[in-house]
């Protein structure tokens, strides 16, 4: 008796083993199943997602563009609140606060140039090649040549200006400050705003011989008018009729007047 109940046990014993082996057969046969939908799910995406992708790439980047003019501006916000006459400020680089004459550079007049510690304490960097139509590093403009329709009263504003940015970003940062593109006679998704290029002489500097903020341009300036009116921040096309586009730049304001 005894050993036909062993007999009884040790069989049911190997039906269960049989049971849980179908189990985890089972489980192991889902789990493979599940990996190759897993797998086919992000190979469906990553060949069909390319362009959300590029989307949320364009957003990092054109965040990364306005903040920097933005750290700039509150420099001078706090060199105006030190009682630092906006007419008098100077964005001299590094590289010249102690080139000669030394009475008139940043050495002497510490307190009106907007990069110097003594200044502003800002930082002056370039825009990164992976924003710039050329693939490489391009400075910024700092100039007083602009006016921006609609944007202050009685001079020519200080802006912060990038030419070359490329025009995925320019167009994803018009996007994010709701300007809509109505003149867009090229069909590349960027409006004219104005025809001319600051370039490095156009810059506050006195390494540019430009003594104070309104030289070398008298009031008013190149207006920066059309989709961009009452746009304190923006990206235009320079040459909107252009085959393949023109130059994209963007603009920031730093101080309206």
């Amino acid at each position: 008796m005894l050993n036909n109940f062993k007999k009884f046990y040790e069989g049911q014993k190997m039906m269960n083993r049989k049971t849980e082996s179908g189990n985890v057969l089972f489980l192991i046969l889902i789990a493979v199943a599940l990996f190759a939908a897993l797998s086919y799910a992000v190979t469906q995406s990553s060949r069909s997602g390319g362009g959300a992708s590029d989307g949320e790439a364009n957003l990092v980047n054109s965040a990364q563009i306005t903040q920097y003019p933005a750290s700039v501006r509150t420099a001078i916000v706090r060199m105006i609140i030190g009682g630092t006459d906006v007419s008098a400020m100077n964005f001299d680089p590094p590289s010249a606060f102690d080139e000669a004459p030394a009475a008139t550079h940043c050495d002497a007049l510490s307190a009106s140039c907007v990069f110097h510690p003594s200044g502003g304490g800002a930082t002056l960097v370039t825009a990164p090649a992976t924003v710039t139509a050329s693939g490489v590093q391009v400075p910024w403009i700092f100039t007083s040549e602009y006016a921006i329709e609609d944007i202050g009263t009685s001079a020519n504003d200080i802006i912060a200006m990038f030419p070359g940015i490329n025009t995925s970003v320019c167009t994803r940062l018009n996007q994010e400050f709701g300007i809509t593109n109505l003149v867009d006679g090229d069909g590349d998704g960027v409006s004219i705003g104005a025809t001319t290029l600051p370039n490095a002489a156009s810059n506050m500097s006195r390494t540019e011989g430009n003594v104070n903020i309104d030289n070398p341009a008298a009031a008013p300036g190149t207006l920066i008018d059309g989709d961009f009116t009452g746009q304190p921040f923006g990206c235009y096309d320079q040459d909107d009729g252009a085959a393949g586009g023109g130059t994209m730049v963007y603009y920031h304001v730093l101080v309206e007047r």
